[in-house]
Formats: structure tokens, sequence, C-alpha cells
């Protein structure tokens, strides 16, 4: 089974420089990907936290799909229960308008943020019950392909402009609940592993994704790894880099996660949250070595996933070292011997 390499890129923003200068990065590193021959490369979604600058990926990806040629641009992913399904169409159809067959439109469920922000962003009512993300979901699909069911009570409106094709809809996850729902709506789903690293749950959501997978705009199911990897030319550097890391999760009563890089925040997210919930500071799961190690250890995850697409992650603060372990990894399968 071939593997397809991705990137997802968070434009992390490192001590002592600006927004401008990550963002300089960001565009760099996804015309060195289209360059190195990577499949996609995709932008996040955060908000308020002060290690990553990347609030508006609808906007970053217009820019990379101008600064680029070939490479699929999309968003790993626009957090839905923020906004406006009708709104998110019209801004991802103006992008596959602007560079069709180049788009994808990446969904996730978590918030993106601390409380303020998520307060900040939906300004509801707290009394009423936002929408849930099937629901979101379901009326998303149909402003993509412009097919509103005659009884829905916006029947009729459109999502202009109309692009030659749709930005291709992938759902990002970390549980098996979201699996679930890929798979109820036909939809591709991306196991954010970098975010949980529990591989019981991991193969038991690309498990129940295949098995509940109903077709629909998808065929059959499309099942991607997220992961966080970090090559070097010694597996004693790469340990090292992948020592810079820091992680503490937030286990909401709800069942939702949040990752956020330092306990700094993690207070201030204590202090703001109405949701119980509870910490665990751990060391982040990296996969990290030389490219030896690291095409080994990757090959030996896509055997146990059987997937034919690992979107990557690379967390580390020096940006020419972060370059050279997505050139590495590109050295490391172009190097697999021919069968």
């Amino acid at each position: 089974m071939a593997l397809r390499l991705s990137i997802l890129d968070q434009t992390p923003i490192q001590e002592g420089e600006t927004a401008t200068q990550a963002f300089q990065h960001t565009i760099e590193l996804a015309r060195i990907a289209e360059k190195l021959g990577y499949h996609r490369f995709w932008v996040s979604e955060h908000h308020d936290l002060d290690h990553v600058v990347g609030s508006s990926p609808e906007v970053l990806i217009s820019h990379l799909l101008a600064k680029t040629e070939r490479i699929r641009i999309g968003s790993g992913g626009v957090m839905l229960q923020h906004y406006s399904p009708y709104k998110v169409a019209e801004n991802f159809h103006v992008l596959a308008s602007l560079a069709p067959g180049r788009v994808d439109l990446g969904v996730g469920r978590a918030p993106g943020g601390l409380p303020l922000s998520t307060r900040a962003l939906q300004q509801r009512n707290a009394a009423s019950s936002p929408p849930s993300l099937d629901e979101k979901l379901t009326e998303l699909v149909s402003y993509l392909h412009n097919n509103l069911e005659p009884g829905h009570p916006l029947y009729g409106l459109k999502a202009i402009p109309v692009p030659p094709k749709p930005a291709d809809l992938y759902l990002l996850g970390t549980s098996v609940e979201s699996a679930e729902l890929a798979a109820k709506r036909g939809l591709p789903y991306v196991f954010a592993q970098f975010i949980n690293s529990d591989e019981a749950v991991s193969l038991a959501a690309i498990d129940r994704y295949r098995s509940q997978f109903v077709s629909g705009q998808q065929l059959r199911p499309e099942a991607i790894i997220a992961l966080s990897v970090i090559v070097a030319d010694s597996d004693a550097e790469a340990r090292t880099l992948a020592a810079e890391n820091e992680q503490v999760t937030i286990h909401l009563a709800s069942g939702k996660t949040l990752t956020l890089n330092s306990m700094k925040k993690a207070r201030e997210f204590e202090k703001h949250s109405t949701e119980a919930f509870t910490l665990e500071i751990k060391e982040p799961h990296i996969l990290s070595g030389s490219k030896k190690t690291v095409r080994e250890k990757l090959l030996a995850l896509q055997q146990t996933y059987q997937v034919d697409e690992l979107v990557i992650v690379t967390p580390i603060k020096s940006f020419p070292k972060r370059i050279r372990s997505y050139e590495l990894l590109v050295e490391a399968f172009s190097e697999l011997p021919v069968c």
C-alpha cells in the first residue's frame, strides 16, 4: 500500500517572534511542501492561545493558494460549532472558485481555544441550546452541494458563488463518537492522534468508522491518521528536539478534550470554565528519530491502521530544523527499495 504524506501547520509563534514572522514561516513551508511533493497542506484554527496564531484558516488558505500552484490547501480544521454552516459554505465556495480542485474543508468539533474565546465567538443566549455538530454538518453538506431539502425552512437558498467543484469535506476527531458521525455522514475521517495518543481509542475509532460507514458523496471509507513526527539526522538529536515540548490535556466532563502547551493556559482555562474537567500533564506523543527509525515506525503504523495517508505535525521550535525534518521525511520514503 502506497503512503501519501501531508502536512498540518499550526503557525506556531516562538518567543521573540512577531505574528508576521510566524505567518511567513507558514507560507514558506507551504511552498517547500509543494516542492517536496507533499499531498496536501492544512492549517489549523486556534483562538486566544499564546503559542499559535492561526485564528482564521479561511483567510490564510486564500493567501496560501495564491502562493502555491499544485498542492492541495485546506483547514485542519474549521471549528464548525462556532459558525453558521451557510457562511462556512460561502467562504469555501469562494476558495474553491479561486482554485478549483485544490481546496479541502476539514471540520473539527473542538472549541479551538479557552472558554472566553468560545463565548466571544458564539455570543449566544446561555439558556438556549445550540445546534449539535451533527445538525450543523448536515446543513453544511446541503449548502456545499446546494441541495436543501424541500421541507427545510430556507429551501431555495443557495451558497454563492457556485464553484466548478465544491471543497472536499473531511471530519476531524479524537474519539469513537466523531468516527461514528463521519461514518454516518459518509465523510472521510481524520483521527488526530497528536491530540489523543491512546492507541486503543484510535484503533476503535478507525474500526467503528469503517464498519459503520454509509456511502453518500463518498463511495467508500477513507481514514487518515494525523500525528506528531520529528525527523533529525540522528535518533539522539530527534529525542532532544522532542523534549522541547510540553503537553497539558484538559478532559472535559462532556467527553471533549483540549490540548494546551503550558500550565499557564491551563490555569486560565480553570478560571473561566463552567464545565467540570480533569487535567493530565504528560510528555506529548511524538514519533521521533532518524530517517530509518521514523520510516520503520510510520510503515508499522500504516500497517496497523491500514491507511494510505498520514498528516504530519512537526512541533520543532527552530524553523530551519522544522524544514529539515520535513525534508528528511520525504528522503526517508524516497529511499525505500523498489519491489
